[in-house]
């Protein structure tokens, strides 16, 4: 008999569990404020920026070696000793490359005055995005930074940089928008050298800025927080280092 009523209260407590609470998990699963609100929630601009680590150890840029939109050999070694974003797009991109450079040259106008800003744009085209095409887009964007270099390549060594050196997803896609699929993600890199970002609320480090979002906007229509204004606050934190 015990186990009878045991059997009624605890399917009375599952009943009255399902009616009060999943169609608020369900409906925030189909909002996305699952991600947004527990997982993707970042600390306030005081805390000390992470480290990205790998296998113990601190992440640094990896080694490259590209030509840039003034035909010029540009390597890692080049931005040691400031503090720099780094991208990967393409200029024909009918998509998201538009929003991200956007963002870049309000990045790069916020930081103009200072000497150790800059940024890395790699495209993931360069079988049409020549020095040529990338000073065209350049002036027509007004990039003007110095340390604002946007490089062309071996495809296969952009595309080991990207998705190896640092872990940043891109593809040549038929399918894809322009015809190359790529994250639209920014990684931030300090005076050293070293990948680093703001954590989120449970103390881990989001790693990537999300690059696809205008600054102001405030959220997407997937319910995605714009980044951009997190990223400058956190380009003057490691200015100041």
């Amino acid at each position: 008999m015990k186990n009878k009523y045991t059997y009624v209260w605890v399917s009375l407590v599952i009943l009255v569990f399902g009616i009060l609470f999943v169609p608020k998990i369900v409906d925030r699963l189909k909002t996305g404020k699952v991600v947004e609100s527990d997982r993707m929630n970042l600390k306030d601009n005081t805390a000390e920026l992470a480290y990205i680590m790998l296998d113990g150890k601190k992440r640094k840029v990896p080694s490259f070696e590209f030509i840039d939109q003034d035909s010029l050999v540009i390597t890692e070694r080049d931005y040691f000793g400031k503090v720099f974003i780094v991208e990967f797009f393409f200029t024909s991109c009918p998509s998201i490359c538009p929003i991200m450079t956007e963002n870049l040259v309000n990045a790069q106008e916020e930081f103009k005055t200072s000497k150790d800003f800059g940024v890395a744009s790699f495209t993931i085209a360069p079988q049409y995005d020549t020095p040529k095409v990338l000073k065209e887009y350049a002036e027509k964007h007004g990039i003007v930074n110095l340390d604002w270099h946007l490089m062309t390549g071996s495809q296969e060594a952009i595309y080991d940089l990207a998705n190896k050196g640092f872990n940043i997803f891109v593809s040549e896609m038929p399918d894809a928008p322009g015809g190359f699929e790529h994250s639209g993600l920014f990684a931030l890199i300090d005076k050293n050298g070293y990948l680093r970002s703001r954590v989120d609320d449970f103390g881990n480090p989001i790693i990537y800025y999300r690059g696809t979002i205008t600054e102001g906007q405030g959220t997407s229509s997937e319910g995605e927080k714009e980044q951009i204004s997190v990223l400058k606050e956190d380009i003057y934190k490691l200015l100041k280092e």
